[in-house]
């Protein structure tokens, strides 16, 4: 068992100058979501149950968003970038009085799973006293790698400091680790900057603990692109392109059918039920569940919306946050809605806006229809009743209520409320002057023959 009192400290200083943003780096999203929500978000999944996040370029901005993200959160600056052991020890106020294991781990990288970082903790509690986090890759230049002798971990040899034969050697280091409860204060105050950048580095402490007679281990992730790390807009993008494709194969696992699959976009919180089917160019922005048994059409975006089971959504069609569609309703080719309630077997199929809203049962909304919610100050609810018929072209001037079973004629503006049962007409009376097309359009072709310039 994972000891739930594990802290985990979580790297967050970098400058992120290769962004080239005005958003600090850890800001950035990967998945609908800042790369630092998805660490802390792993190691709580993880095992951690405390969490101390060290943060520099950037602060306030990061400092502001943390404390409306995560509980049980404390926030440490490095004024310094002296390397990765002189932030860790930035921390050294949560460190000290904390009495379980600690993980280190980055905030630019997001893809780690969790039961990845479970299996460090769990190394900790098999024996070792420092477990570090590896991985087996074909392209190992740039990486230090790692030196296990009995299963020990003996050393992590630089790229520039190793030989032909150690090169050679494809297991390479994360520089995530996990420290034994009251070991990692000492082992930072051991660390020394005898470099070529006069930085402290954290990976140092495997030798540091070696010496001492410590037991060092390294745990092989099983999927090298978990430790992929995020300096660059290019990095950020194959970030993307690694958690998309992680979500539609975990999608179709489950039983959803993605026709196209690479034209589907995830966010980190999607929850799609069993044989659901999603056609090709759909975008699923954060916050949306779309139940077992119904259909997302081409080209549609969602976010922030609920869909039950048997609907239908598109193609092309919107739906914003608040959207909330019962079973088996059908929302059909550009159409926007938001804040609204759509009831059981209702249709909304073409070119229409319904926005704070709540349409009944069965209900028919013909095409162009529109929720006029917003007066430039306030927003207004729209109630439309169960089996109700909306002509095409109808404008619902919020507040208003259309009672169950009533008819609203084709083009009115409904200003006042509909009782059940009753049709309204809210249109001017058509008025038809024989002859005047012809002479309004012949006048109109004399004036724009008389604008053009002579010659």
């Amino acid at each position: 068992m994972i000891d739930t009192s594990c802290l985990a400290v979580i790297l967050a200083a970098g400058e992120g100058t290769r962004m080239k943003s005005d958003l600090p780096k850890v800001l950035h999203p990967v998945g609908g979501r800042p790369l630092i929500d998805a660490v802390l978000e792993s190691a709580r999944a993880g095992g951690a149950s405390r969490f101390a996040v060290v943060i520099g370029a950037g602060a306030d901005k990061v400092r502001a968003h943390l404390g409306k993200v995560a509980a049980n959160l404390e926030v440490f600056e490095q004024r310094e970038r002296l390397g990765t052991a002189h932030a860790t020890l930035a921390a050294r106020e949560a460190l000290v009085d904390h009495n379980g294991p600690v993980l280190v781990l980055f905030g630019d990288t997001p893809l780690v799973r969790p039961a990845t970082i479970s299996a460090l903790s769990e190394r900790l509690s098999a024996g070792a006293d420092v477990a570090l986090l590896g991985f087996e890759t074909d392209a190992p230049t740039g990486y230090g790698r790692l030196i296990i002798k009995d299963e020990r971990l003996v050393a992590i040899v630089e790229e520039k400091d190793a030989d032909a034969e150690t090169k050679a050697i494809r297991v390479c280091n994360s520089g995530i680790m996990a420290f034994r409860q009251g070991l990692l204060p000492e082992l930072l105050d051991a660390i020394g900057n005898a470099n070529a950048k006069g930085e402290y580095y954290l990976t140092d402490a495997i030798a540091v603990a070696t010496a001492r007679g410590l037991r060092a281990e390294a745990v092989i992730g099983e999927d090298e692109s978990e430790f992929v790390g995020i300096n660059d807009r290019a990095q950020l993008a194959a970030a993307e392109a690694i958690f998309q494709q992680r979500m539609r194969a975990e999608a179709m696992a489950s039983g959803v059918t993605l026709v196209a699959p690479e034209t589907v976009f995830f966010s980190f919180d999607t929850r799609l039920g069993r044989d659901v089917v999603v056609e090709p160019n759909v975008v699923f922005a954060p916050g949306v569940d779309v139940a077992s048994g119904a259909t997302i059409r081409a080209f549609s975006h969602l976010e922030g919306a609920k869909v039950a089971g048997g609907a239908i959504v598109g193609p092309y069609a919107r739906l914003r946050p608040g959207a909330d569609l019962a079973e088996n309703v059908h929302v059909g080719n550009f159409v926007e809605i938001k804040n609204a309630r759509v009831d059981r077997g209702a249709k909304v199929n073409h070119l229409t806006y319904i926005g704070d809203a709540s349409i009944g049962a069965r209900t028919n909304v013909g095409a162009g229809t529109i929720t006029c919610n917003y007066d430039g100050f306030f927003k207004h609810k729209t109630i439309i009743g169960a089996d109700v018929f909306v002509g095409s072209n109808t404008v619902m001037v919020a507040p208003v209520t259309v009672g169950d079973n009533a008819l609203t004629a084709a083009g009115s503006v409904i200003t006042t409320d509909v009782p059940p049962d009753a049709m309204a007409f809210g249109r001017a009376r058509q008025d038809v002057k024989e002859g005047m097309g012809a002479a309004k359009k012949a006048m109109l072709a004399a004036k724009k023959a008389s604008a053009k310039p002579a010659g």
